[in-house]
């Protein structure tokens, strides 16, 4: 067992070279060895975990912590208060276990597979606003809007506000240099607006899934999609089932967060393979039922999570053959185990034919991606509409001057203009 615990910081690996060009970095980091002492851009340490098999197990080891309260130093990703931090991506079981099993019942394959009509729909209307213009930014009207509209629809987020929530949901994903406060305003008006939302339901509840949420909180855990999963109150659980008013604000937080940002880029990333690749774009238009498999090679191939949200070890661990020390800040690469060619032969390569099951997008074990049904299903209902819309797609910019977010934790593009 390789011991690099004694690393001093200046033979940290400096990875800022990934922002620019990740996958030729994975690949070159992934041949050097499983695991890397690094500097993340802001200076703090962590242990980048490369290779396909140990992200695996790495992504279902329970010594492997999401909780910050074991962390000794280095990064601990965003700093966010209280009532916005008691989220899934900060617990372990019981009480990751306890918050999920409350909301899982909404995003089961079934009841996504219900909302796929209104999604066709809304990508339709999209489409039409835009189809005269013969161009468009397809982030701004297109792979933006679309999961903006689907989560805040499920939650019960009024129209009037979703413009504000896109906004704030930049800032925090890609705040501008110059404006150093800006995602801390951003913060500041998510809290305030969540806050707000919150008690807004609870005088008057809507047919969605956070005011079953609510009902759970102040006490109808039967009540409502999110409480389908209890045991009616005779089980081992029975009076377990209940959320505190933090987790209540942050699961709301987590859910239209996470429901915009990861489809939104997973979109767009897909729309520009598809442009990459003419030949796979002509045989998906030709054969539409493919697109369903052909989603899980786009999610392989440029998905939309580079870093699994960050752990930390609640005792010394072995990985890769490295020995990690507890409490260190351990940073699982998606990006890079969904290129690494020993799990999948020519991963550098899109190939929409390929059985891409297996990759790790959306995680693995009990912290799988809880919105991943609904990605995948929004990803390839806006795949459809556009290529069957718009036969004659293509970029309207020259590809070198597209730009993806400067940032290690996601993979998205700030714009894709195209023409038809």
């Amino acid at each position: 067992m390789q011991n690099t615990a004694e690393t001093g910081p200046d033979d940290l690996i400096d990875v800022t070279h990934l922002l620019d060009d990740p996958y030729a970095g994975y690949a070159a980091l992934r041949d050097a060895g499983p695991v890397h002492r690094i500097a993340v851009p802001d200076g703090q340490p962590a242990w980048l975990v490369t290779r396909y098999e140990d992200v695996r197990r790495g992504l279902s080891d329970p010594r492997l912590s999401l909780d910050k309260r074991h962390a000794r130093n280095g990064y601990r990703g965003f700093s966010l208060p209280p009532a916005l931090d008691a989220n899934l991506l900060n617990m372990d079981p019981p009480d990751h276990t306890r918050v999920r099993r409350l909301v899982a019942k909404a995003f089961t394959p079934g009841r996504v597979e219900k909302l796929r009509e209104p999604v066709r729909r809304l990508a339709d209307s999209l489409l039409d606003a835009v189809q005269d213009a013969g161009r468009a930014d397809l982030i701004a009207c297109y792979a933006g809007p679309l999961p903006i509209v689907v989560i805040c629809d499920l939650l019960g987020v009024p129209e009037r506000d979703r413009p504000d929530f896109r906004s704030w949901t930049d800032a925090l994903m890609a705040p501008d240099p110059a404006r150093p406060e800006q995602a801390k305003e951003a913060v500041g008006a998510m809290m305030r607006y969540y806050t707000g939302l919150i008690a807004a339901k609870r005088t008057a509840p809507g047919d969605d899934l956070l005011s079953d949420l609510i009902m759970v909180r102040d006490g109808d855990a039967g009540g409502g999609a999110a409480g389908a999963g209890t045991d009616g109150g005779t089980g081992p659980d029975a009076g377990g089932d209940r959320l505190t008013e933090d987790e209540l604000t942050s699961l709301a937080f987590l859910l239209l967060f996470a429901g915009y940002e990861n489809t939104v880029h997973l979109i767009g990333n897909s729309v520009l393979a598809l442009l990459d690749h003419p030949g796979r774009l002509s045989a998906l238009r030709a054969d539409p039922a493919e697109l369903a498999a052909a989603v899980e090679e786009f999610a392989r191939y440029d998905g939309p999570v580079a870093l699994a949200i960050r752990r930390f070890p609640v005792e010394d661990v072995e990985i890769g053959g490295v020995r990690v020390p507890a409490g260190e800040t351990v940073l699982l690469s998606l990006a890079s185990a969904n290129r690494d060619p020993h799990r999948f032969p020519g991963a550098g390569t899109l190939d929409t034919g390929r059985d891409a099951r297996g990759h790790l997008t959306f995680g693995h074990g009990i912290h799988h991606c809880l919105g991943a049904a609904l990605a995948r299903m929004e990803t390839e209902t806006a795949l459809a509409a556009l290529i069957s819309r718009f036969p004659g797609l293509r970029l309207d910019v020259p590809r070198s001057a597209l730009r993806h977010r400067r940032t290690l934790r996601a993979r998205g593009l700030i714009s894709l203009p195209v023409a038809w």
